[in-house]
């Protein structure tokens, strides 16, 4: 079986990097490609939002928020006790693995798109539902760390919870995930009409470019390897099968197609490395952030794009819609 040419982009930007290529994308490039992918994803959630009833959205999205709080309650104690790592670093991790991350969605989509399986239009909102409540749990886990920590871990400064919630609702991706959303749904699909060539017509075509410069992102991180150590590497793997066969299961149950089983088995399996990072590092300081971003982006993340994915829709196709 073939893959999918955008894969074949990260794999080369991946290769680029692996034998010191010079090759590198400009940083305003990359930031321009991510505002658009973030954009046109909510666009395409908003107008196929506003084609549904909320009667209907409403309950699959609420299944979607429970279990992206419940994942990282799964990861924290794996972490903590069969991976040993202090409770800063293991809710810290646990926090990403509860997000999403929006380009492994894309790159579901793409994979469906391929292959001609229909799925439920409005998907894209649940990236944007999913990226918080992980995050907020993961920093949850983490107070409760140091609540059972040391008098001098009791005495450091309380968070500053108005610049968290700024750094997680306000953030790029959620403002933009969210604003598309609004102005997909709002504007209805005859709205956007006039718009679909730039937003979805070159979708594909942008999601390589980024692509590209993520592996060139993910193969400079392989010398972090040696930190995260192999139970880290092992959990990077293990970890988002496990999660994508529950995020399958919740689809099943909420009565969403196989392709909408699939994508939920995705966002459940993938890990932010964008919204995460930015929100532990003003919650979470003790933690060191090059675990959770090496795990996230060196691991997980190329292993949804290359095997992950199909054997999440394997999964919803085999075993769960025989």
């Amino acid at each position: 079986m073939r893959l999918d040419p955008v894969i074949l982009f990260f794999l080369l930007g991946f290769a680029a990097r692996f034998w010191d290529s010079d090759l590198k994308l400009p940083e305003a490039l990359y930031e321009t490609l991510s505002i658009y992918l973030l954009l046109a994803i909510g666009l395409k959630g908003g107008v196929e939002l506003a084609k549904h009833p909320m009667g209907t959205v409403l309950p699959q999205a609420a299944a979607a928020m429970a279990m992206g709080a419940c994942l990282p309650l799964l990861a924290y104690p794996a972490l903590r006790h069969l991976g040993r790592l202090n409770g800063f670093d293991a809710a810290s991790i646990a926090g990403h693995y509860g997000s999403v991350s929006v380009v492994t969605f894309a790159v579901g989509v793409s994979f469906l798109v391929k292959r001609e399986v229909a799925f439920e239009e409005y998907m894209p909102l649940f990236v944007a539902l999913m990226e918080v409540p992980g995050i907020v749990v993961g920093i949850l886990l983490a107070r409760m760390t140091g609540s059972a920590a040391a008098p001098a871990v009791l005495a450091r400064p309380a968070i500053q919870w108005g610049a968290l919630a700024h750094e997680i609702f306000l953030g790029k991706s959620v403002v933009l995930l969210g604003g598309g959303l609004a102005i997909g749904w709002f504007a209805g699909p005859s709205g956007l009409e006039p718009m679909s060539p730039l937003f979805f017509g070159l979708f594909k075509g942008v999601l390589a470019l980024f692509l590209l410069e993520m592996g060139l992102v993910a193969a400079a991180r392989i010398g972090d390897f040696r930190r995260a150590g192999p139970f880290l590497i092992g959990f990077g793997v293990i970890t988002p099968v496990l999660f994508g066969a529950i995020g399958v299961l919740v689809g099943r149950a909420t009565g969403l197609s196989v392709g909408g089983a699939t994508l939920l088995g995705v966002l459940a399996a993938s890990a932010s490395y964008i919204a995460a990072p930015a929100a532990m590092r003003i919650a979470i300081p003790e933690a060191n952030p090059t675990l959770s971003i090496v795990t996230a982006l060196g691991v997980t993340f190329p292993f949804n794009l290359t095997l992950g994915i199909p054997l999440y829709h394997e999964i919803a196709r085999r075993l769960i819609f025989p």
